[in-house]
């Protein structure tokens, strides 16, 4: 069975891409493997990011944040998708072999102001979007669809 490259892309890389890329290499066992980057990263993965991922027992070693400069010294993506809309329209690299794409944009929960508990509801409420559209993607016969047809498939779970 193929394996999948797949990068998530954000401006940050510090929250919900963290998340995309923790949660799909939990779930995507041998099937899939994911990164992140950001245009314009943070520096630090967000504390909330971690904080959830260890209450969903995901493992966040080796989670960091990074430019996307980096990924393209990384394995060929046969995904890429932006979950954030300012990354969606920015000029992004180009990836060798061209992967296919999809805008899964995501409200951005380190945006969020207020209290402890209100930034803890931002980002499960994001982490909840997403693994909602990964575990659409992992459910996806993507060795048996038609280029055309998975980029609709793909375009559709942004839509979720």
């Amino acid at each position: 069975m193929k394996s999948y490259n797949v990068l998530f892309l954000c401006t940050g890389n510090s929250a919900r891409s963290i998340l995309a890329e923790a949660y799909l290499n939990a779930k995507g066992g041998s099937r899939f493997r994911a990164y992140s980057a950001g245009s314009h990263p943070a520096g630090k993965v967000n504390p909330f990011a971690l904080e959830l991922l260890t209450k969903n027992r995901i493992d966040t070693a080796g989670l960091r944040s990074k430019s996307w400069d980096e990924m393209t010294r990384s394995p060929e993506f046969d995904f890429v998708f932006t979950v954030c809309d300012n990354a969606a329209g920015e000029v992004c690299p180009i990836w060798p072999g061209q992967p296919m794409t999809a805008h899964w944009g995501i409200q951005d929960p380190a945006a969020v102001q207020g209290t402890d508990e209100e930034k803890s509801k931002a980002f499960l409420r994001a982490f909840t979007e997403l693994t909602t559209r990964i575990s659409l993607l992992l459910s996806l016969p993507i060795d048996k669809l038609e280029r055309a047809a998975l980029k609709k498939k793909l375009d559709d779970i942004g839509c979720q």
